[in-house]
C-alpha cells in the first residue's frame, strides 16, 4: 500500500510583475487502489499543482509538505520522484525529436528499474500494450508525439503509465481534446493499469465525461489555488448541473 499525503501546500510562480501566489493551502490524500478527481474551473491552480508535485522548475513551493509513503517528496529531483513511484500524464506532452517511442519508453524504464528488460520480453510486452489502447505498431518506431495527433499523444501518455508502473498516477486533464472513441479507449487504459497495479490515481478534469468511465471514490472542488469542497462522485454530478459558480460566488 502507498500514499501520497499533500498537506497545507503553497506555491508560487515568477511572472514579470514578480511573485504571484498559485497554491493557497492545498491538503489531500491519495492512496494505493483509489481515484481522487480534481474538478475546478479554469486558471483554478489545478495544473500547476500537478507539475508541482512532479517538480517543475519554474514553481516554487513556499509552504507545506508533499511525501509519498513517509519521504519528503519535495526534497527529491524530478527523476528522484519518478523512482519513487510517481507519474505524470501531461495535458500537452511534448515532442522529442529523433527519439523513437520505443527507445524512450525502454530507457525510461531502464532508468525506473535500474537495469533494461530484456529485449525479446520487452518486445512483446510493448506490442500488448499498444494493442490494447489501439495504437499502430508502427508507431513504436516513430519520433516521440512528433506528428502526433491530440489522441494520439494521450494514448502514448497511457501506454507509457501501463509499461512504468508507478504507485500514484497523477494525470492532468487526459481526457482534453479526445474524442468519444479515444476517450473511451483511454479511459479503459487507466482502469487497467490501476487493477493491474493496485496503484492510487489523482485525476484532474474539467468534466464529468471521463469519470463516466474512471469511477471516483472521492471528488475535490479546486477554486482559486484551494481545495474549497470534497464529497462523492455525487459531487461531479452536481457540479455537471450547477457548474462552478457557487464556490465563485462564496469566495466573493
Amino acid at each position: 500500500m502507498s500514499k501520497l499525503e499533500i498537506k497545507d501546500l503553497h506555491a508560487t510562480v515568477t511572472t514579470d510583475t514578480g511573485d504571484s501566489e498559485i497554491l493557497r493551502g492545498v491538503s489531500l490524500t491519495v492512496e494505493s487502489g483509489t481515484t481522487s478527481a480534481i474538478m475546478g474551473p479554469n486558471g483554478s491552480g489545478k495544473s500547476t499543482l500537478a507539475y508541482v508535485l512532479a517538480g517543475h522548475p519554474k514553481y516554487t513551493v513556499t509552504s507545506g509538505t508533499v511525501t509519498l509513503d513517509g519521504e519528503d517528496v519535495l526534497g527529491m529531483s524530478v527523476d528522484e520522484r519518478a523512482r519513487a513511484g510517481l507519474f505524470l500524464a501531461m495535458q500537452y506532452p511534448v515532442e522529442i525529436p529523433g527519439v523513437s517511442v520505443s527507445n524512450f519508453l525502454r530507457t525510461s524504464i531502464t532508468a525506473l528499474r535500474g537495469e533494461a528488460p530484456k529485449l525479446r520480453t520487452w518486445t512483446k510486452d510493448m506490442k500488448e500494450a499498444m494493442s490494447d489502447l489501439q495504437m499502430d505498431p508502427a508507431f513504436a518506431s516513430r519520433n516521440v508525439n512528433e506528428g502526433f495527433s491530440g489522441g494520439e499523444k494521450k494514448r502514448h501518455e497511457i501506454l507509457q503509465l501501463g509499461l512504468m508502473e508507478p504507485k500514484i498516477a497523477i494525470l492532468d486533464e487526459t481526457d482534453s481534446g479526445l474524442d468519444v472513441d479515444a476517450l473511451k479507449v483511454v479511459s479503459e487504459g487507466v482502469n487497467r493499469f490501476q487493477q493491474k497495479t493496485n496503484a492510487g490515481v489523482l485525476l484532474i478534469t474539467h468534466y464529468t465525461r471521463i469519470l463516466k468511465y474512471i469511477k471516483p471514490d472521492v471528488v475535490h472542488v479546486f477554486v482559486d489555488g484551494r481545495i474549497v469542497e470534497t464529497g462523492g462522485p455525487e459531487l461531479a454530478n452536481s457540479l455537471e448541473a450547477d457548474g462552478y459558480e457557487r464556490f465563485s460566488v462564496a469566495k466573493a
